[in-house]
């Protein structure tokens, strides 16, 4: 596997860098279902920088997700940021 060839911030790293983006700078990569939902939640938090990618991964990145990514500074891989609710099934 090729190694990603940008500035890539993990555990507390990603934390501290996603804090100090403002939300809306953010690319969160968001599960579509059980699988991609236990694949993104095994993978520490990671976030990387746009601006470090190199232009051949930047356009693929944007074509596959449909953003202009020049619009957002990080992309959030793993689990989120902020705490969701508990709940059980019985409250649906």
């Amino acid at each position: 596997m090729e190694e990603l060839q940008a500035r890539v911030y993990t555990h507390r790293d990603a934390e501290c860098a996603l804090g100090d983006a403002p939300s809306n700078s953010v690319l969160a990569i968001r599960p579509t279902g059980l699988a991609s939902s236990y694949a993104l939640t095994q993978r520490p938090l990671t976030a990387i920088e746009v601006a470090s990618l190199d232009d051949g991964l930047r356009n693929q990145i944007g074509e596959a997700v449909d953003v202009n990514l020049a619009q957002f500074e990080l992309i959030q891989v793993g689990r989120a940021t902020t705490p969701a609710q508990n709940r059980s099934l019985a409250e649906f």
